[in-house]
């Protein structure tokens, strides 16, 4: 099992940039796929991006893509999201989310985080 917290929420003005992190501890973190997901009042929780286990691999959603950077350091047992040029539509709660196998966009990963607020406002 592994247990997440994220962290870097807050408030940010449109076109400024935020970066979350999310701390893993529990089991070894390189064996994890990673990613986050974001969730609006009254819509769905819907995928931002996902990373591989090694790494290698990411995807983005279609909203995101350009703008949002997802990197992974196993030595520090910890994901990020990089949000650049962010608007309003990004305000959301944004959740970290692990899995030992993969993540994708119908497929969560067995792990949350408590989730922290991104709201993106002048």
């Amino acid at each position: 099992q592994v247990q997440l917290v994220e962290s870097g929420g807050g408030l940010v003005q449109p076109g400024g940039s935020l970066r979350l992190s999310c701390a893993a501890s529990g089991r070894t973190f390189s064996g994890y796929a990673m990613g986050w997901f974001r969730q609006a009042p009254a819509k769905e929780r819907e995928i931002v991006a996902s990373i591989t286990r090694s790494g290698g691999n990411t995807y983005y959603a279609d909203s995101v893509k350009g703008r949002f950077t997802i990197s992974k350091d196993n030595a520090k047992n910890t994901v990020y999201l990089q949000m650049n040029s962010l608007k309003p539509e990004d305000t959301a709660v944004y959740y970290c989310n692990a899995d030992p196998i993969l993540i994708a966009p119908k497929r969560p990963g067995a792990y949350w985080g408590q989730g922290t607020q991104v709201t993106v406002s002048s």
